[in-house]
């Protein structure tokens, strides 16, 4: 008898699993952590990221996204432009024997972007989605010099405040899921890959950044997806 409730159990989370969603709210938002990588230069941001939209139907929403971050690295010769290293080269000389120089620095990282995500709505327990990513990127850098000579850097760089700022545009992709907790209530994994060439004329290339987001996503409103909730 155990055996055949079991049975019977499993083929009903089975037909549940397979079953496409059945109420797919008109407004949707999502709050949670965030996670901005750019390993070239070694920069590794935490921080929070939003987002709110609108289903148009079943597999089309349009939406916003704004993230913000926190993070520190430091910055070498090497990253910066040819002309940049050629006036860092008398004092390269100064620095001891076997030493690299390298700059600290802070980094805060604001993020906004809006546009279309298509929907995946084949299973009732998992919905995957995929979107551009177009939109403006701001980043402060404020170096954290911790000898003269670093000093002498940063203040031929970015001035006597120490800090300077940039806003670009970015583009990219990316995608992910939503576990499907209840009918409102879901959680959500995604990724985005973006490219932007932020403090151009000062750094010798653009960069390449990925953002992980985790959290909550809440669906509410009219049910546009075509089919009756019961």
């Amino acid at each position: 008898m155990r055996r055949l409730l079991l049975c019977v159990l499993l083929a009903f989370v089975s037909m549940s699993a397979l079953a496409q969603e059945s109420y797919v709210g008109r407004y949707n938002a999502f709050t949670g952590f965030s996670y901005l990588s750019t390993p070239k230069m070694n920069l590794f941001q935490r921080g929070f990221n939003g987002e709110a939209g609108i289903n148009v139907n079943r597999w089309l929403a349009l939406g916003a996204d704004f993230s913000m971050f926190k993070g520190h690295s430091s910055l070498t010769p090497e990253e910066l432009t040819d002309a940049h290293q050629a006036n860092l080269a008398p004092l390269l000389p100064l620095l001891p024997p076997g030493t690299k120089l390298s700059v600290p620095y802070d980094a805060e990282t604001y993020t906004f972007s809006a546009g279309p995500q298509v929907n995946i709505r084949k299973l009732n327990a998992v919905t995957f989605f995929v979107r551009p990513a177009f939109g403006i990127l701001y980043e402060k850098v404020t170096g954290k010099p911790d000898n003269p000579l670093a000093t002498t850097v940063v203040t031929g760089l970015v001035g006597p405040s120490k800090a300077k700022s940039d806003t670009v545009l970015f583009y990219g992709f990316g995608g992910g899921m939503d576990l499907n907790v209840s009918k409102h209530v879901a959680l959500r994994f995604a990724a985005d890959f973006v490219h932007t060439n932020l403090f151009e004329g000062m750094l010798r290339e653009g960069r390449n950044s990925v953002r992980f987001s985790t959290g909550p996503t809440f669906r509410f409103g009219k049910n546009v997806g075509g089919k009756s909730v019961h």
